[in-house]
């Protein structure tokens, strides 16, 4: 199964010019809450899907009104920076939409 067959919205933004923001809305509380209590997501699980050291990964957090999920990981590049391929952040989830995994 892939993440974006549960999700009905999955992003990536700017939080702040030295973090990105990874939001991931599920499309019914059923499935928000067997990806919760699956244990999947961890600081390591993001930090393997975007080849970075774990201390990179500032947090996981579920969101349970919503039925969200909340990753936050520093910029490689500051916001604008030289370097910067995406100012916005608006390009980076593209790693956790193809992410395939076992429920």
């Amino acid at each position: 199964m892939k993440l974006k067959d549960m999700a009905r919205v999955i992003r990536s933004k700017n939080a702040g010019p030295f973090l990105l923001t990874l939001d991931i809305l599920f499309k019914e509380r059923t499935l928000y809450e067997e990806f919760k209590e699956s244990g999947l997501v961890t600081r390591e699980t993001a930090a393997r899907l975007y080849g970075v050291p774990v201390d990179e990964i500032e947090s996981v957090i579920f969101f349970e009104p919503a039925h969200a999920l909340k990753i936050t990981l520093r910029r490689p590049v500051v916001s604008g920076g030289h370097g910067d391929t995406d100012i916005y952040g608006a390009q980076q989830h593209i790693p956790l939409m193809n992410w395939e995994f076992d429920l």
